[in-house]
């Protein structure tokens, strides 16, 4: 069976960059386009961006429009209109490039309600507009997603911080379908490779080296927990991306053979392992102040505790809330509901793993929160996070 290639996409910084890069054009030539050339600079290549709409609002300010396109991908943003909104600057602007996020575009609550707009966009939107401008000339770029606050009600955007919208976030221009099956036989295929190159490299044991310390595999969610990750000091190597794709990873590890893996993520994901969801994509599944509840309930935890838990919007928000009830009352409810939570992943993706592959694979797990701080290792993943830092 031939199993058609994931189709990728552009983040969204491009679409915004095109929507401006065609209202300054607008500024320019009082003519729309169809479509801009857009540098992508990550990775070095130029794509053309089909543009919606193009109009003057006034003399000296043009509105664009673009369409967010990310791929095969179970992306929110996919056709979510972009505008940009671009005006001639004021003598006494001091950047030639000013970007200013509008409506739709979130608010970093721990940067004092700072525009949502990541290095590599502003990046992308400052060199491509500043090829078109004149040294003297200097403009205003209003970015605006009409759509976007109501469209991170449906994200954990929250829960790391940015609010009243969605983030214009990525480091490349390139949308790569995590969430597409094609994606998943790629992520199976760099699985493949890895544990093959470990054991190619694996050193006979020692007594302080067991025989188990090779080939651990790391599983991490995304981004933020690659990079954590690689700032512990785990081997890049060892290190898989596995996007939502947690249940088949964890049987195709089983497959291979790996005789352990940790499970190193953001608590708000990983906790949908403990109540046996292995897909972790919003879309698909959710139950994340179930499962929390269901473990402080299990604790023992007052009735009113658990009320207050189960009407938690996030599950960061459900944290912060027992967090603050530990410094409140002296109690440590944070440590044993998440211990119990972290030891609850790893038997149950053991589970996983023995069910589907007729495998025994060691698990452990690490959970981290917002902050990117580490709420608790399982005693597996306490282990294993030794060996590998």
């Amino acid at each position: 069976m031939i199993i058609a290639q994931p189709r990728a996409g552009y983040t969204l910084p491009v679409f915004a960059c095109a929507a401006a890069l065609a209202a300054l054009h607008w500024l320019h030539q009082k003519q729309p386009l169809d479509a801009v050339p857009v540098d992508l600079i990550e990775p070095p290549e130029t794509v053309n961006i089909p543009i919606e709409q193009v109009a003057g609002i006034r003399e000296g300010m043009a509105l664009a429009i673009a369409r967010s396109q990310p791929g095969d991908n179970l992306d929110l943003t996919r056709n979510t209109p972009i505008w940009a909104l671009v005006e001639w600057g004021e003598s006494q602007q001091t950047e030639q490039v000013r970007l200013v996020g509008g409506e739709g575009i979130g608010r970093l609550l721990n940067a004092d309600g700072k525009a949502a707009i990541y290095v590599y966009a502003q990046r992308l939107i400052q060199e491509n507009l500043k090829r078109q401008l004149a040294p003297e000339e200097k403009i205003q770029v209003t970015l605006i997603l009409p759509e976007g606050r109501k469209l991170a009600e449906r994200t954990s955007n929250a829960a790391f911080g940015v609010v009243e919208g969605l983030s214009l976030l990525g480091t490349t221009g390139i949308s790569q379908p995590l969430s597409s099956p094609g994606q998943l036989e790629a992520f199976r295929e760099e699985l493949q490779h890895k544990v093959s190159q470990l054991n190619n490299n694996q050193q006979p044991p020692n007594d302080l080296l067991p025989i188990t310390h090779y080939p651990t595999l790391v599983f991490c969610v995304g981004e933020n927990g690659l990079d954590l990750a690689q700032q512990l000091g785990i081997n890049p190597e060892q290190l898989i991306k596995t996007a939502n794709w947690l249940g088949p990873m964890l049987v195709e590890a089983g497959l291979q053979q790996v005789p352990a893996i940790l499970l190193f993520g953001y608590h708000g994901k990983l906790i949908k392992l403990a109540g046996g969801i292995f897909h972790t994509h919003h879309h698909l599944a959710d139950g994340r102040m179930e499962i929390l509840t269901a473990h402080c309930a299990k604790l023992g935890l007052p009735t009113s505790v658990l009320q207050e838990v189960f009407a938690s919007t996030t599950a960061e928000a459900a944290l912060k809330y027992l967090r603050d009830l530990d410094a409140t009352s002296g109690s440590h409810w944070v440590d044993q509901v998440y211990g119990v939570i972290a030891s609850t992943i790893d038997a149950r993706s053991q589970d996983y793993i023995r069910k589907h592959s007729e495998q025994d694979v060691r698990v452990g797990c690490v959970l981290f929160d917002r902050d990117r701080q580490i709420i608790t290792r399982s005693k597996t993943g306490a282990a294993l996070l030794s060996q590998l830092c």
